[in-house]
Formats: structure tokens, sequence, C-alpha cells
């Protein structure tokens, strides 16, 4: 089914809407939830919880690419819940890792303001658009969909030190744009 026939569904609310999601989205949703998550439990409340999200929020917006509005609702609900399992101790997985390497941009001490780094969209997005294919690939793998860097790595046939690198350079531009664009950081 074609997504503007699923987002038709919502907009009809229509209960069909979810089933064609899960079909169509459930493995990709699962996918970014498990990376933050790191648990098939949580992944699927997650998931479960982005459909809801979905349902209650398509009468208000019709989202122009399905993909990237459910793969942005499935990450919230992924980062809040690991935050509240993570909120008396620091995680050893994946997503700890990848705020830990978010924080030297941000110049913070805590999860809660690395997450809060994302309220600046605009200057980040600015930012990606100025890079090159594989380097906004790389980043948006890494700090998006928080993937491993050896996923990273073999994705785009890459050493994983080739990733870090990378991820170390685009961490320092980032931080100088962010300067650049007024953000003290």
């Amino acid at each position: 089914m074609q997504d503007n026939e699923i987002i038709d569904l919502y907009w009809a609310r229509e209960e069909k809407a979810i089933t064609e999601t899960n079909v169509k989205y459930g493995a990709y949703c699962r996918k970014i939830a498990m990376n933050i998550v790191e648990n098939a439990e949580d992944s699927e409340e997650c998931v479960n919880d982005t459909y809801l999200s979905a349902w209650n929020s398509m009468p208000e917006e019709r989202p122009d690419i399905l993909a990237s509005f459910l793969a942005a609702i499935a990450r919230n609900h992924a980062l809040t819940l690991y935050r509240k399992a993570h909120s008396q101790k620091r995680g050893a997985g994946q997503t700890a890792l990848a705020l830990e390497e978010l924080l030297e941009v941000a110049g913070s001490s805590t999860t809660e303001d690395i997450v809060d780094l994302s309220m600046l969209s605009e200057h980040i997005n600015s930012f990606l658009a100025g890079l090159d294919r594989e380097a906004r690939i790389v980043f948006v793998r890494r700090y998006f969909y928080v993937d491993p860097l050896s996923e990273i790595a073999a994705r785009l046939s890459m050493s994983e030190s080739a990733v870090k690198s990378l991820l170390f350079r685009l961490r320092a531009r980032l931080k100088t744009y962010l300067i650049k664009e007024g953000y003290d950081l």
C-alpha cells in the first residue's frame, strides 16, 4: 500500500491504518527503537506507542514523508523510555555511547541537555545539508538511528576506525558551526 493511501486511512479514522503501517514500517520502527532501548519488549512498546501517537496526531498533520514521520515518533518514544530506564545510572550500550559523543559538542553534563540539542534541528539540518552524502549518512545513522559503528562501517564499506575518525571530525565541525550560529557551547 502506498504512503498516501495509509495516510488517507488515518484521516478516515480506519483502524486498518495501524495494520498497514505495521506491515510497511513495523520492522523499520522496531529497528530504530531497538538501537536505543536495546530490549525487544521495550522496543515493541515503543512501536505500539508510535502507532498510537501517529493515530492521535494524524488529523492535525498530514506528513509529507510517512517513514520520517514515524521514525521521529519512534525515536522520541525510545529516548523517553531510555531516559526513564537509565535515570539513575549510565547505560553501557550504543545509546549512551552515542549521547556521550554528542556531549563533546554540547559541552553539557547531562543526557537531558544532549536530547535538548534536538531543538536545534533547523541548524543541524542546515549543517547536514552542507555535508557530502557519505558524511551525512554516517552522522544520521549514528546520531538519529543510533546504529553501532560496526553496522555503519559495513553499510558504507568503511573500517570502524574510519567511521570513528569521520564522526570525530563531524562533531568538531558541528560545534564550530553552532558557535558561528550563535550558540554558546
